[in-house]
């Protein structure tokens, strides 16, 4: 599944009519969630069948296409099945029970209640609530059949009104060959140290940014609240916020990208970034590096990445396997074997050599790491 994101252009009146839609499918998430709440035993099927009852109950609710409807309903029982699944697995920690929606911000269509037209330039909402026609640029949406086309997510953001076209085909990219394996240590001075001993440097983004963040969050609380120009200061630091998450976003897909092409198999750290968030201290470096979205990337992309066990892989020497133990403002690993090597690079060289290890010395065989509860010698790895 192919999805290709477009901002949506037209008046002023006609994002009105699209934010009315999003409020509904929110309403009606909302509503099939307080059924499950209320009554026990609430199937998937059940919820379905509540979007009809809401059409004729509400006037404005049978506004809303009948396929955007079931899709609201659908994002309720995920959210139902997502919490079964954390109590059936046991999952550490709060199991994630579903909540309401507050601030709803897309609306989800199937193959109906839109329509595109025939140069695929633009595309027309045809529901009830009747937004109109919005004109779009930089989708190439050319070489799909209509049909290919299974939903469109309209999405509000702080800049505007977005489309998300999901189109059902398999994204096949050829990677040739490179023979090369290579481990990554994330770290918060550099954003990750290789095998090799070479290290790409952390953008740090949310960092360089807190300055004008705290003038925007000052201009917010400064305006009287329900004021227009209150909410004009919540939109400039709304699309701050949102600037910050596209350079995150940019940085890990093309550094995800450089590496894969460049390697056969990736090893890196199975890092528990929910549970390392918890230490105050580095919470806000550790969110900024943005280690799981890079990973993410790492695996979608097509070649072998291997997870291990980040429990000491800064303090076992990478040469003899003596455990040497430092402190974190020890930036030097120093063994009595006489292997002297910048701490991260000792433990990328580990946690290659444990991939390797787990695949049998294969780079074409995967098995993934074991996963742990995040300890202190773990935050201690990773902040390395």
């Amino acid at each position: 599944m192919l999805v290709h994101e477009v901002k949506l252009y037209g008046p002023q009146t006609q994002y009105g009519l699209l934010d009315e839609a999003i409020r509904t499918a929110q309403f009606v998430r909302n509503k099939a969630l307080r059924l499950w709440m209320d009554v026990k035993g609430t199937s998937k099927a059940s919820m379905s069948a509540l979007c009809a009852v809401l059409a004729k109950e509400f006037e404005w609710a049978g506004k809303l296409n009948s396929m955007a409807r079931q899709a609201s309903a659908e994002r309720a029982w995920q959210a139902v099945a997502r919490f079964y699944d954390h109590c059936n697995k046991a999952a550490p920690g709060k199991k994630g029970y579903p909540k309401f929606k507050k601030n709803g911000r897309s609306v989800e269509y199937k193959t109906s209640g839109w329509k595109l037209s025939d140069d695929r330039t633009a595309i027309t909402f045809t529901d009830g609530f009747k937004a109109g026609t919005f004109k779009f640029r930089g989708a190439d949406l050319d070489g799909y059949d209509i049909s290919l086309i299974k939903r469109i997510r309209v999405v509000r953001r702080a800049d505007g009104h977005y489309a998300q076209f999901c189109v059902d085909v398999n994204r096949i990219e050829e990677l040739a060959p490179t023979g090369r394996t290579i481990g990554l240590d994330m770290g918060l001075e550099s954003f990750y140290t290789d095998s090799n001993g070479e290290k790409v440097e952390s953008p740090r983004y949310l960092r360089k940014a807190e300055k004008r963040l705290k003038q925007l969050q000052r201009r917010v609380s400064k305006k009287k609240k329900g004021s227009a120009n209150r909410r004009k200061a919540i939109k400039a630091l709304a699309r701050k916020h949102l600037k910050i998450s596209r350079q995150r976003k940019d940085f890990a897909v093309k550094t995800a990208r450089c590496v894969v092409r460049s390697h056969d198999l990736i090893a890196l750290e199975d890092l528990q970034v929910r549970n390392m968030v918890r230490n105050h201290h580095l919470a806000k470096s550790i969110n900024d590096a943005s280690w799981s979205m890079f990973r993410q990337w790492t695996e979608y992309l097509g070649k072998v990445v291997i997870a291990v066990p980040p429990q000491y892989t800064s303090q076992e020497c990478s040469a003899c396997g003596v455990i040497v133990q430092k402190s974190l403002s020890s930036r030097t690993h120093t063994c009595q074997c006489g292997c002297v090597l910048d701490r991260d690079h000792n433990a990328a060289a580990n946690i290659l050599a444990k991939a390797l290890k787990n695949t049998g010395g294969h780079p074409g065989i995967s098995t993934p790491g074991e996963r742990t509860a995040t300890t202190a010698e773990e935050q201690s790895d990773a902040a390395g």
